[in-house]
């Protein structure tokens, strides 16, 4: 995750970065800051400058709230890759 967000321009950093604090800071949160994606996953959802969209999937860990995995959304659709990951990771951090 971290190294996905390093590899953003400084402007697209800072739009993910003031999200993900406003969706700590005022958790829960629903739509259109943050949508449930089942089994404790949930989606930030960041409009970026550059008129990408960014999301940044996350779960709900010992009261904190943990980023799992990031990508730039090309589709509709969450791509079945970026959810997998994010659920390998979410039961990883469960063990």
């Amino acid at each position: 995750m971290r190294e996905w967000l390093k590899g953003l321009p400084e402007a697209e950093r800072h739009a993910i970065g003031k999200d993900l604090l406003r969706a700590q800071w005022r958790w829960p949160v629903g739509m259109p800051l943050c949508r449930s994606l089942g089994n404790g996953l949930w989606e930030v959802r960041t409009g970026l400058p550059t008129k990408r969209t960014a999301r940044v999937l996350l779960c709900l860990y010992e009261e904190h709230l943990v980023a799992l995995h990031g990508f730039i959304k090309k589709t509709r659709a969450t791509p079945d890759d970026d959810l997998a990951l994010a659920r390998k990771r979410q039961k990883e951090l469960q063990r």
